[in-house]
């Protein structure tokens, strides 16, 4: 069956995904909440289409991420549930499905107006630091490359907690095997990316520095790049109010040069 290319609510995709809403889209992608109606479970339904945006590069990055969501298995980390093709009335496609996280992201939580106290972040970096050694650890280590505010879910707090946190959307992942003889893409999110990763160079060390960087976002309530900067260096100790020790495990993991960082694992 030829789907549109607008995919409108109550479309079902591969006589099984009933579409629900559209959740983000970017050139050449578009992210879909779905019903299962195998399950009645609501999903998430990932599509690229080979349509005026593409480029073979999204094609590369989006199998990169369905094939790494595959080998994972973290309580943290979106579920890998199916891939399959489409054809479209503009030509073909293809999708791969994941489970759905209930939260809100970070940035959506810091647009509304919530605030974080030393201790909450705290615990969001302990969270996160567990996803990214699970995450390093393999073989070969995965990295993130794109860690930031609207790409952690949290649930809503409860007790003493900030919430349940999770890592989404691994479209900018690579591992470092593919660094060997390969041509990386060049991707991130300016202000929380580091400066190897202008370069095409990105390593565990990396991540913890956009991980600081949407940290400090978290705490600050302004974007990296709206913090003033010296030597390259994100000056952001006069927006916030912090423990030294916290002020300066969030200096180290943000120093510019990838050597003076510290290796990870790294627990404030």
């Amino acid at each position: 069956m030829t789907q549109s290319q607008q995919n409108a609510p109550d479309e079902v995709l591969c006589d099984r995904y009933q579409i629900q809403r559209q959740l983000g889209k970017n050139a050449g992608r578009r992210t879909l909440l779905a019903r299962d109606l195998q399950t009645q479970e609501l999903v998430v339904v990932k599509l690229l289409s080979f349509d005026n945006d593409f480029e073979w590069d999204d094609l590369k990055l989006f199998q990169r991420e369905a094939e790494t969501l595959k080998a994972l298995s973290h309580p943290a980390i979106p579920q890998y549930l199916d891939y399959f093709e489409l054809e479209l009335t503009y030509g073909k496609g293809f999708a791969f499905v994941q489970n759905y996280v209930e939260g809100r992201s970070l940035e959506e939580h810091i647009q509304a107006g919530r605030t974080f106290s030393e201790l909450e972040v705290r615990q969001l970096a302990q969270s996160l630091l567990e996803i990214l050694i699970y995450l390093h650890r393999r073989q070969p280590p995965v990295i993130h490359r794109d860690i930031k505010p609207s790409n952690i879910l949290l649930t809503d707090r409860s007790g003493n907690s900030p919430g349940q946190v999770y890592l989404v959307d691994f479209g900018s992942v690579q591992t470092l095997a593919a660094n060997q003889g390969s041509t990386i893409t060049v991707v991130g999110t300016y202000g929380y990316m580091p400066p190897e990763q202008f370069g095409g160079h990105a390593t565990p060390a990396s991540d913890l520095y956009s991980l600081a960087a949407t940290l400090i976002y978290v705490l600050a309530g302004k974007h990296p790049t709206d913090l003033p900067q010296k030597d390259f260096r994100i000056q952001f100790e006069s927006e916030v109010q912090l423990s030294s020790a916290f002020t300066s495990w969030l200096t180290w993991l943000t120093e510019p040069n990838l050597g003076d960082r510290p290796p990870p694992p790294s627990k404030p």
